[in-house]
């Protein structure tokens, strides 16, 4: 049997546990994976008085008890929240104060994957300016996933998934006027080898076609409109394709390999920066988006919204990114096991 996906506390008095909880609550319509919460008892209860909860004191127990309470996790070396602390949870209203909180959360859901006891590893979202007001370093999730696992951010990427379209974008989380000279030979490759690795062995795609976007408009249109694509995407596309043996198209003008008769003909694409990447996956189906984080040592989906403080406690968001989310993470997890770990894939217990 699969250990659990781990689900991480996120910005308690966001939309995260109230979507969480409108999903366990119709957990049979919705088929879903069985996960434990990862999150303060105390917490947890404060936010979601309505429970059921039960605490375990193994991940592993979550199977035997998810039919009719919502597990939660939380080691008692962890400590919990003062209750004068507790009492400071005001949902819609994120507070500083639990800022340490939700990173040891999120530091659990590592450790708890990095031993196997969970399958994957599925983040609610997070409020940056509440955590970095609460002393957290790190841009995001994708950054302090990538620090706990012992990588730099330049190891991983972010992959923005529906059922129509996959995409990777080269730069993240960087001014627009900053993206050409990020743009590297070396970076380049690790995206496109990250993007082909996580098709063959997270999605079980034998042979990945990928299409390259070009940086600028009509990809350069042959260097009269910009040099990147003649100077640096080209000639990484070709040797990778020449010494990889990787199906990659492009550099493609992105204005419209977009469009469903180009995007149709590839399994993922590689574009230049976020709202590149980010614009057509929300236009298509902003409330079905997943983002997965590639090249860490175990799986990692989550919810492609914010924490919509506005929507807290109205019943009103839509929990369709979640679910994807965790029946995404299950079936890279399910992919993966069965890889030769000779070829990334992981034992599972």
């Amino acid at each position: 049997m699969a250990p659990p996906l781990a689900v991480t506390m996120g910005e308690p008095a966001g939309i995260g546990p109230d979507l969480l909880w409108r999903l366990w609550r119709d957990r049979d319509r919705h088929a879903l994976p069985v996960f434990v919460w990862i999150a303060p008892p105390a917490l947890a209860r404060a936010r979601l008085p309505q429970g059921p909860f039960k605490s375990i004191a193994q991940p592993g127990e979550a199977e035997e008890i998810f039919a009719d309470h919502l597990p939660l996790f939380w080691p008692s070396g962890n400590g919990e929240p003062e209750a004068d602390l507790v009492a400071r949870l005001v949902p819609g209203r994120p507070d500083p104060a639990l800022a340490p909180w939700v990173a040891s959360a999120i530091e659990t859901a590592v450790a708890l994957a990095r031993r196997h006891e969970v399958s994957g590893i599925v983040t609610l979202p997070i409020q940056k300016a509440t955590l970095a007001a609460g002393g957290f370093s790190f841009p995001g999730h994708t950054e302090f996933l990538a620090h706990l696992s012992g990588l730099r951010p330049a190891d991983v990427a972010m992959m923005f998934v529906l059922e129509a379209l996959r995409v990777v974008p080269l730069t993240i989380h960087c001014p627009l006027a900053e993206v050409p000279a990020r743009i590297t030979p070396a970076l380049l490759r690790r995206r496109i080898t990250a993007t082909h690795r996580a098709l063959v062995h997270d999605f079980a795609v034998p042979a990945p076609r990928i299409a390259i976007a070009g940086l600028n408009p009509h990809a350069g249109e042959e260097g009269m409109l910009g040099d990147e694509e003649i100077r640096l995407i080209a000639p990484v596309v070709a040797r990778l394709r020449e010494e990889e043996g990787m199906d990659l198209t492009g550099p493609l003008p992105a204005d419209s390999l977009f469009a469903a008769p180009m995007r149709s003909r590839f399994d993922a694409i590689v574009a230049m920066y976020h709202d590149q990447a980010l614009i057509p996956i929300k236009t298509l189906d902003f409330s079905r988006a997943v983002n997965v984080t590639l090249g860490l040592p175990f799986v990692r989906s989550s919810p492609d919204h914010g924490t919509a403080l506005d929507l807290v406690g109205s019943d009103r968001a839509d929990p369709g990114s979640l679910l994807a989310a965790l029946r995404l993470a299950a079936s890279m997890a399910e992919h993966r096991s069965r890889m030769p770990a000779a070829m990334g894939g992981q034992t599972v217990p």
